[in-house]
């Protein structure tokens, strides 16, 4: 079976979309004709988009540190879990933290976390992360 035709059929027949939709029997729908209300997705496609959403925001970090590669893997995943949480447009709001964490300033990145909306909107995500770098803190002394 030619699986590419049968590709470009669908994809004639159903359309392609990449944000999600209401299809015409009112399901929710993304992509070529998934039906999110019914079936959803599997783990391993969530794992997979879940890995492209991580690269895209490792990406993102270049824009703000240009030796991000070179830190701490934890102060690393403290970075990249806050700029996957709030987008790059979030995240740039953070310009006081952001240039802590340049200078490796982590005590006034801390300070800098805790001052902030989103400190007091995802209070356990933000505690989680802060504790990390303190951690990090504690274990350079």
């Amino acid at each position: 079976m030619n699986v590419e035709k049968l590709i470009t059929q669908l994809i004639k027949h159903e359309g392609e979309r990449l944000k999600p939709y209401l299809c015409p029997a009112g399901k929710l729908t993304i992509g070529v004709g998934r039906n999110l209300d019914d079936k959803g997705i599997s783990k391993k496609e969530s794992r997979y988009m879940l890995a492209n959403d991580i690269e895209e925001c490792k990406e993102d970090m270049y824009l703000f540190f240009a030796m991000f590669d070179s830190y701490p893997e934890d102060i690393q995943h403290v970075l990249l879990d806050m700029r996957f949480q709030l987008g790059h447009g979030g995240f740039k709001k953070f310009k006081k933290m952001i240039a802590a964490f340049q200078k490796f300033d982590l005590k006034k990145a801390v300070k800098e976390m805790k001052d902030s909306l989103w400190y007091e909107q995802t209070h356990t995500r933000a505690n989680n992360l802060i504790k990390m770098v303190n951690q990090y803190i504690r274990s350079e002394q």
